[in-house]
């Protein structure tokens, strides 16, 4: 199994990565948290173990962004800090399990196999998302429009679980922003106007039936529109 390991002290990170190794997990050792990041979004992972106060950005914040996008992978927070406040804020924010340095390492292996079982344990069911036609598999990151493969990056990925988790629901391009950008939305950009027409480009384009639409001064939505009351609040002019 593949572990992300994120600590920026050489010495500890090497030791970590050695036990782990020795115990037949694969890892991934970094030491920045823009480099750990950037591995959470563009790889998979059975399990992260993660440095709270790194040199540039904290676990916290990194998690935190993470969590945002819908992924479910366990992390385990690693930290010399013991008080109640920062495990508590911890668990908040979406780890799953905090280890205070100094630590044994047979702890450790103990802590991560414990979240390995226990997500192993989660009913699979709940990790696919479907409308019509088109399917997602959130565990194994996968796209289907029938018996069609789409392959989409990171960001595509995450906006469209987002749309199908709020499938029906008219989703304001500030909505999209925060949830999926994890930023404000400026009116002068047209970041989430490119990113729907890249993600339509993929989802829709080649497919009889179009799922992504426009509703004008609103925003999208994610919908079949079979069941669309035109003579409600939004009409069928008003939705391309």
């Amino acid at each position: 199994m593949k572990v992300l390991l994120v600590e920026d002290e050489l010495s500890l990170g090497d030791y970590i990565k050695k036990g782990l190794s020795e115990a037949g997990f694969i890892v991934e050792h970094k030491t920045t948290g823009l480099d750990g990041y950037h591995a959470l979004m563009t790889e998979d992972f059975a399990v992260v173990v993660m440095d709270v106060m790194l040199p540039d950005v904290s676990g916290f914040e990194l998690v935190r962004n993470f969590r945002a996008t819908g992924n479910t992978t366990p992390v385990l927070f690693l930290t010399a800090k013991d008080d109640l406040s920062d495990r508590i804020k911890g668990i908040e924010i979406g780890g799953d399990d905090y280890l205070t340095k100094p630590f044994a390492f047979a702890e450790l292996i103990v802590r991560i196999k414990s979240l390995l079982r226990r997500a192993s344990q989660t009913d699979y069911q709940s990790t696919r998302l479907q409308l019509a036609d088109l399917k997602i598999d959130l565990a194994k990151r996968t796209v289907y429009r029938g018996d069609t493969a789409i392959t989409l990056t990171a960001k595509e990925f995450s906006l469209l679980q987002f749309m199908l988790e709020r499938q029906g629901e008219v989703l304001p391009r500030s909505v999209i922003a925060s949830q999926v950008w994890d930023m404000n939305f400026d009116s002068d950009t047209n970041v989430i106007d490119v990113a729907i027409r890249r993600l339509r480009l993929k989802i829709d384009d080649d497919f009889e039936t179009k799922l992504i639409h426009t509703v004008r001064g609103m925003g999208y939505k994610l919908d079949t529109l079979h069941d669309l009351d035109v003579s409600g609040d939004i009409n069928s002019a008003e939705v391309k």
